[in-house]
């Protein structure tokens, strides 16, 4: 089985999966992820291969990471309902208000499971559009391509923010933990290989990502 292989409640997944960018390039990266990673080797799972182009490997690594999101809020949708989650917030201290700055450009307060929506919305646009995510081999990366990574990633770190705050206890009901563990560590190792988030934003989970990051740099 898979490292990230799903459970019986995959039939939650929040929306189809993504399939790797670049064609038959974008394949044989995501194979060397899914191999690094059936090792349980997670820190050479982030490392840039040898030889490959960095561009192609945030690229693919943005599609899985957008994939691993997707199935672990899917498996709690029934659960982040308007009602019990009307701030998309993580803990106390942090409230998230969505804009994308193009149909939103004020900040504007929503519920988590519509501000997800949003947010699973914007990348899938992002993903979708050969002009950042080029498909075809030899395609050149727009030049804001990395500022586009990084609005991604710290985007896709404040929904786990939000599931480790406000349904860690129905995720531990679910035996979902170790799964959402792992991929977290995983999230959090690319990130900081590739320096994408700003330690400000990652905050809400300090207390978390701190022993993961001193074990494995």
């Amino acid at each position: 089985m898979s490292l990230f292989g799903r459970s019986s409640r995959s039939h939650l997944t929040f929306r189809p999966k993504k399939s790797s960018p670049s064609g038959n390039k974008g394949l044989q990266l995501k194979k060397h992820i899914d191999a690094t990673l059936g090792s349980g080797n997670l820190r050479e799972a982030v490392r840039l291969p040898i030889g490959e182009d960095l561009n192609e490997w945030l690229a693919v690594n943005t599609v899985d990471f957008f994939n691993q999101v997707n199935f672990l809020y899917g498996t709690l949708m029934e659960f982040c309902t308007s009602s019990t989650c009307p701030i998309m917030s993580a803990g106390p201290k942090y409230e998230y208000r969505w804009a994308d700055g193009v149909k939103v450009k004020k900040p504007v307060q929503v519920s988590a499971p519509k501000y997800v929506e949003y947010l699973m919305d914007w990348v899938e646009s992002q993903l979708d559009d050969e002009a950042i995510f080029p498909q075809k081999i030899g395609a050149p990366f727009p030049q804001n391509f990395r500022e586009v990574i990084r609005t991604i990633f710290k985007r896709l770190f404040r929904v786990y923010a939000h599931m480790y705050h406000s349904h860690f206890q129905m995720i531990l009901k679910l035996k979902e933990e170790a799964h959402l563990s792992t991929c977290f560590k995983h999230f959090v190792l690319f990130t900081w290989e590739f320096h994408l988030i700003d330690r400000a934003e990652l905050a809400p989970l300090n207390e978390l990502i701190e022993p993961i990051v001193f074990r494995y740099f």
